[in-house]
């Protein structure tokens, strides 16, 4: 099959997030299928930028449509991007002549490219697929606070309608969207669900730390220190304020806790910490992706935790959760969503998000067991990602959607 693959976002190991489309690629590729990724130059996601035009990263061809730059995630200049992107995506076809797709994926996170994506599939009589990141209008009217009568809601809503209507499938993200999906028209057999997952080979050959997060983990291992882990964005919606002050409750019982990671609030939990002289709460720089697994390893426990946020109800999908996992330590999973992925597995224990006496109970409990059970949690996670997460596992079970539709 040939598989073109629309996501404004698109990225790779090189450039940076997001690293979804390229991993399913690969898998796509290996199967001997013939796969085209097509990609704004420009990503607020990514570490580095590709230049317009055609590009092979590792066997996968990529198309990157020029389109503007602009600063952090919300605002005129993000908007006037997709706007740009999906107008250009219209004469794709005209551009781009020597590809003849059999399937074309719609995959921009914002549900606007299905209108190029529907021309281009009917031009080339594919199937059409509409993969779902996150649920929009609904994210920014419920976590950006957007009003239903505005414009861009409006049009986006038009958008998502038009897709559920016009697509072959459905493939999301989230395990519990399909009932939000039905009522805004679309058809119940059309729903699938492909979560994240992990690379396994990035696991095989983890990068050594840096000396400054190797020294502090190494004086923490020899104190017998306790040690949660929390690897990943330090953003409001991660509500790290909650288990700071948990841990910071715990100094007497040789609890702490290890942040690596970066994101708006780092600065302002740092000097919290500071300020409060909390001692037993340590944030270290951000890492690359390869070094998570030697970070994660040092860990006796790791935190996972969420803002309440009613959009939840639909499900999660994190890649840090898969990540925790595949470093075989017990979780806390401070997140109340449609899912618990941490139950599931039967790999850690759930706790309210935001509620201290739960969070601390949960922390408590990992500490007081015998190894020996942290350790069967941990296998149990890590059973868990392998038969289900990995990107062999969903590549493979998101072809044979491709292949059947």
């Amino acid at each position: 099959m040939n598989i073109l693959l629309i996501d404004h976002y698109a990225g790779s190991p090189e450039l940076g997030m997001e690293f979804r489309p390229y991993y399913l690629a690969k898998e796509w590729v290996k199967q001997g299928h013939n796969v085209l990724i097509v990609g704004a130059t420009y990503s607020h996601l990514r570490k580095k930028q590709p230049v317009k035009g055609k590009q092979n990263i590792d066997g996968i061809n990529y198309y990157w449509i020029k389109t503007n730059q602009y600063k952090g995630n919300n605002g005129v200049g993000r908007i006037l991007s997709m706007f740009l992107f999906i107008f250009k995506l219209f004469f794709f076809s005209k551009t781009y002549k020597d590809f003849n797709p059999n399937i074309v994926i719609a995959s921009s996170t914002y549900p606007l490219d299905i209108y190029p994506a529907h021309k281009i599939a009917k031009r080339y009589h594919a199937k059409l697929i509409f993969e779902v990141h996150d649920l929009w209008p609904l994210s920014p009217i419920e976590l950006g606070g957007y009003s239903k009568r505005h414009p861009f809601i409006i049009v986006m809503q038009w958008a998502e309608n038009y897709a559920y209507k016009h697509t072959n499938a459905v493939v999301s993200i989230l395990p519990k969207a399909n009932k939000h999906m039905e009522n805004n028209g679309l058809e119940k057999d059309k729903f699938y669900h492909i979560p994240n997952g992990i690379v396994i080979s990035d696991w095989e050959r983890p990068l050594e730390l840096p000396e400054e997060h190797l020294k502090l983990l190494n004086e923490l291992k020899e104190a017998k220190k306790f040690i949660i882990g929390f690897a990943g964005a330090h953003g409001i919606a991660n509500s790290l304020d909650i288990v700071i002050k948990v841990i910071a409750n715990l100094v007497n019982k040789n609890v702490v806790l290890v942040l690596v990671g970066t994101g708006t609030e780092k600065n302002r939990l740092q000097n919290y910490v500071k300020e409060k002289k909390i001692s037993n709460v340590h944030f270290l720089p951000t890492i690359q992706k390869l070094q998570i697994p030697s970070f994660l390893k040092f860990m006796d426990a790791l935190y996972i935790g969420l803002q309440k946020q009613p959009l939840f109800r639909f499900g999660i999908s994190p890649n840090k959760i898969f990540d925790y996992m595949m470093a075989k330590k017990p979780i806390i999973q401070a997140i109340e969503a449609g899912n618990n992925i941490v139950k599931e597995a039967n790999c850690g224990l759930y706790a309210e998000p935001d509620n201290i006496e739960e969070i601390t109970c949960a922390i408590c409990h990992l500490q007081e067991i015998q190894e020996e059970e942290r350790r069967k949690l941990g296998e149990n996670g890590y059973q868990y990602v392998m038969k289900y997460h990995t990107y062999d596992v969903l590549g493979k079970n998101f072809l044979n959607i491709m292949q059947n539709i």
